[in-house]
């Protein structure tokens, strides 16, 4: 399936869709920033994944800096991968989440060479991403996209140069 990934600019489209394997395939902690609303995926939640979406249709140069892309694979909606301005010119910081029946079968890392190709055309130089040491998933994706790690207190940076040549799939 990793062979027919694609990305889609979150929009008004794809946006109900999206929720929807969020809310069925996704922890709300997972996928978007913490809001106070009651646990689980509740209508307030639920309105909160929609205007945080909203907020970045504006894309790169809009008012967030972040340009948020559908993961699509099979033609279906399966998560999310975004870039975001970083203070330091040329750079994007991404963040990725898949809904759990499209993990570990390579989509996230073709999600991510899209991305990395998307940067790469909007004239980003460097590509930035945080996880965690426990984070088996994002660690293997970021690795297998060529990645830079270094650890520092359980957290994990990765920086992925544009320059260079990814690595083959």
């Amino acid at each position: 399936m990793a062979g027919a990934v694609r990305l889609e600019p979150v929009d008004e489209r794809n946006l109900e869709p999206l929720l929807s394997v969020a809310a069925a395939e996704a922890e709300p902690d997972d996928v978007m920033p913490p809001v106070e609303a009651p646990a689980g995926w509740s209508l307030a939640r639920r309105d909160a994944f929609r205007e945080f979406h909203r907020a970045s249709f504006g894309g790169l140069d809009g008012p967030t800096g972040s340009q948020m892309y559908a993961i699509l694979a099979g033609g279906e909606v399966v998560g999310m991968v975004r870039m975001t301005r970083c203070d330091e010119p040329g750079a994007v910081e991404t963040g990725m989440w898949l809904g759990r029946s499209a993990r570990g079968q390579g989509i996230g890392a073709a999600a991510l060479r899209e991305l990395l190709n998307a940067a790469a055309r909007a004239g980003m130089r460097v590509v930035v991403a945080e996880t965690t040491r426990d984070n088996i998933g994002a660690l293997a994706v970021l690795e297998k996209c060529g990645a830079k790690l270094r650890e520092d207190d359980g957290a994990v940076h990765a920086e992925i140069s544009l320059d260079s040549t990814p690595p083959a799939l």
